[in-house]
């Protein structure tokens, strides 16, 4: 619990709280709080109320997933339809949901999502800028309406809800950021990614920040891009010779973080956690390992220059089957890697210290254990027209 007075925050052990153990960081999440009710997991009372922003997306699904089994009330946000977020409404038990339709052109709609929340997650992110056809006067007399750029979804709506839960008083802000977040990168969406996470950083600097690297799990657009590349064009490009490094992290991992921060907020209060895989790949591995994991060995891979791959990439954004565009192209041809290596995050000092899944109890799961689950699909009749076992 946390008192405000003049928007200064006064301390106030609360009671009841989950113990923790030998590690400064690491909930244990078994033990109940006092007066927590139901048999456990999603039958549960936590005594929390969650605020989320983005809860429709590839990572928001399994954040929702993973606070359902924890017990806590959801206050989503969802711009869509009904049909957007009936997922999630499963992951939850009966009346531990509050479903809140909004704009982020729309304060008030904004405030209404974040209510009477505990914790407000924003995981609002686009890796394009979406647009509207229009029509115009001159030949094909038809263009293209910017609805939300980089700046808008990356700097602007994550600088609105910083400000809402300062004039709400609300306790505790998770901002998921990137680990690719810098002001000098190629990128606009890196390099929004940044000024979001710096604009964050000022309005509410006790928020705690989370830093991914790629994402890969289901329904992903990481190694589905190799997949789907394969299986419709019946070649893999690759930026130069794919040497471009990458650590990509589980979904679900950094899912599991995330319910642990709110399972005890305070513990994290402005501090940054990063989370990444446990080794790192070039892409030019990575697509030879999805060839080989999905059969498709007579495909070839397609080592291209940069401005042809980037010239690709504009083409293969005006269609919706294979997700690419020029953006995530320019992500893609430079590292995508935590900004330390595994030793000197465990040497830093601890005033500073930026932390890792580890320090919340999680161990990094390799892309070689999950890709199976979900890209043998891709295999001539999936895996079920083998005779002799799977890969």
């Amino acid at each position: 619990m946390i008192m405000w007075k003049n928007l200064q925050r006064v301390h106030v052990i609360p009671q009841g709280r989950r113990a923790f153990a030998s590690q400064p960081y690491l909930p244990l999440i078994t033990d109940r709080r006092l007066q927590e009710q139901g048999p456990g997991g999603r039958a549960s009372n936590a005594g929390i109320r969650v605020a989320i922003f983005g809860a429709t997306g590839f990572l928001g699904k399994h954040v929702c997933n993973h606070l359902g089994k924890n017990g806590a009330y959801a206050y989503v946000g969802n711009r869509g339809d009904e049909a957007e977020h009936r997922d999630i409404k499963p992951m939850f038990d009966l009346g531990h949901t509050r479903f809140v339709y909004y704009s982020p052109r729309d304060v008030d709609s904004m405030r209404e999502v974040i209510a009477d929340a505990d914790v407000v997650i924003n995981l609002i992110s686009k890796t394009y800028e979406s647009h509207q056809p229009i029509q115009v006067g001159k030949f094909p007399y038809i263009g293209f309406q910017k609805n939300y750029s980089f700046q808008d979804v990356n700097v602007g709506i994550p600088k609105q809800i910083a400000e809402l839960c300062v004039e709400m008083q609300v306790d505790h802000l998770i901002h998921v950021s990137s680990a690719n977040a810098r002001p000098d990168h190629s990128s606009e969406w890196a390099r929004t990614k940044y000024e979001g996470e710096q604009a964050v950083r000022k309005i509410y600097p006790w928020a705690t920040i989370v830093r991914p690297t790629q994402l890969f799990g289901t329904e992903d657009k990481f190694l589905h891009f190799y997949a789907n590349m394969a299986k419709t064009f019946g070649f893999v490009p690759l930026i130069e010779e794919g040497q471009a490094l990458t650590q990509p992290v589980w979904v679900n991992d950094v899912a599991k973080t995330i319910m642990r921060i709110t399972d005890n907020p305070s513990q994290f209060e402005g501090r940054t956690v990063d989370c990444f895989g446990p080794s790192d790949y070039t892409h030019d591995e990575l697509a030879r390992f999805t060839l080989d994991l999905t059969e498709q060995h007579s495909v070839r891979i397609a080592r291209m220059p940069k401005a042809a791959y980037f010239a690709m990439a504009r083409a293969l954004n005006y269609q919706s089957m294979i997700h690419m565009n020029e953006d995530i192209a320019k992500v893609w041809s430079e590292d995508f890697l935590p900004a330390m290596t595994a030793e000197q995050y465990k040497a830093q000092p601890e005033a500073s210290r930026i932390l890792t899944m580890e320090d919340v109890g999680i161990t990094a799961t390799p892309v070689e254990k999950e890709a199976f689950s979900y890209l043998h699909r891709f295999r001539e009749a999936g895996h079920f027209g083998r005779v002799d076992g799977y890969h």
